[in-house]
């Protein structure tokens, strides 16, 4: 607001600013909704996704309590593929989690428990819920940056560059008024002096 012209183009300048940052505003206060409204939704499926793995592992520990023998689960189950995609919301790419896939490891029937068949399966589902978890804290890591940022410019547009800008038009239009009367009187008083010299 320093080195300001006081002259018509400035004010038009500063008016076509000022449209442009009112018709901005509006998408910029969307977008941020749409982020915050995505980001509570991601963070239901956080607390979904806790209280499944919570279950998984009260299952599986039951077992291991009750027949009281150690598993090796890390060399009975391993992931093989981890299917993510591209994904984009309010203009953020995210990694989306598709699914994912398990190495078929080959052990002996014999040296096992018995129920350690439906335990690889629970594990396989609780490292999977692992893995969606994964990928959720990262989609809200990637939304939460992108909210700051659009928050930061909501808040100069609303708080900033909008009430400069009027001010700015203010001021402008106020200094050509003032010249404008100004130019007024010099022309009456020189009318006078021409009638009086006449």
């Amino acid at each position: 607001m320093a080195n300001i012209k006081l002259t018509k183009n400035e004010q038009k300048k500063q008016k076509d600013a000022l449209k442009r940052f009112t018709r901005y505003l509006p998408t910029l206060m969307l977008k941020k909704q749409q982020l915050q409204l995505v980001i509570r939704g991601l963070e239901a499926d956080v607390k979904a996704k806790q209280d499944e793995r919570k279950v998984l592992e009260g299952e599986i520990q039951s077992w291991v309590d009750v027949f009281g023998e150690e598993v090796e689960f890390d060399k009975l189950v391993r992931i093989k593929y981890l299917e993510t995609e591209e994904g984009n919301i309010a203009g953020v790419d995210i990694p989306v989690f598709k699914g994912i896939e398990f190495e078929q490891i080959e052990y002996d029937l014999f040296r096992q428990p018995l129920w350690v068949d439906a335990a690889v399966e629970k594990v396989s589902k609780l490292l999977a819920c692992d893995e969606e978890l994964k990928i959720i804290a990262k989609q809200l890591e990637l939304l939460d940056a992108e909210l700051r940022v659009t928050s930061q410019r909501v808040n100069l547009f609303e708080k900033v560059k909008i009430p400069e800008t009027k001010t700015i038009i203010k001021k402008i239009g106020v200094y050509l008024g003032d010249q404008q009367t100004a130019a007024v009187v010099r022309g009456k008083i020189s009318k006078k002096k021409l009638v009086r010299e006449a």
